[in-house]
């Protein structure tokens, strides 16, 4: 728990709320503990007030109509799904053996769903700005002005930038995984037979467009 308090910077006054934030329902059930459903039902509303908060102070001149369309990309599963894999959330989480024999540390829905939860504990524990200074760390690099702005349709602009030199990408389908109901795809984008970024998603348009926004990330970090 201390570790993961490191990683959140953030300390907690009652660490009951984060054992709860960790624990799956799978595992609440077979040790009739508290699991995480209400918890992520908080978190959810915290982490939507404050993107929201931040985008209306961050870009004064965006219409609303594009504001919706930056917050959805960030509050979205892949996003979160992200953050938490940063935050090494999966190594925390409580599971039933079943559970985790399945993979369920590493799955995208069950992370973000923990993501959620982690912060909706810091904001019963510490408030609303603790929150939002766990939601800035665990986004990281999401909040950049320019990923930002890739949030609205990172293909266009990848194909943007990639014209200019003549090139356009491609996008390969790699993988699907989980089941029928809640598929996990993912795709990797091409130029000129170079891969400049993979990327998953719950639908396939989604997994193309976190491939461009990898992409993007990729092309700026080498400059």
């Amino acid at each position: 728990m201390q570790a993961l308090c490191r990683k959140l910077g953030y300390t907690f006054n009652n660490m009951k709320l984060l054992e709860t934030a960790l624990t799956h329902p799978s595992y609440g059930g077979d040790h009739h503990v508290p699991h995480y459903q209400r918890l992520e039902f908080l978190g959810d509303a915290v982490l939507e007030l404050a993107i929201s908060r931040y985008l209306y102070f961050e870009f004064p001149e965006v219409d609303e109509g594009k504001l919706t369309r930056i917050r959805a990309g960030l509050v979205r599963e892949e996003t979160l799904c992200r953050a938490a894999k940063r935050l090494e959330l999966g190594r925390f989480i409580r599971l039933s053996v079943g559970e985790d024999r399945s993979g369920g540390r590493d799955k995208p829905s069950i992370l973000c769903d923990v993501m959620e939860a982690v912060l909706a504990a810091v904001y019963l524990d510490g408030g609303f700005d603790s929150a939002v200074d766990v939601i800035r760390r665990a986004l990281a690099d999401d909040l950049h002005p320019q990923m930002l702005e890739d949030h609205l349709d990172a293909k266009s602009r990848l194909q943007e930038i990639l014209q200019r030199d003549g090139g356009m990408p491609r996008y390969d389908f790699i993988s699907m995984e989980g089941p029928p109901h809640a598929p996990m795809f993912r795709y990797s984008v091409t130029v000129n037979g170079i891969v400049l970024g993979t990327g998953d998603g719950t639908s396939k348009q989604n997994a193309q467009q976190e491939a461009a926004r990898n992409a993007l990330r990729a092309m700026r970090n080498a400059k």
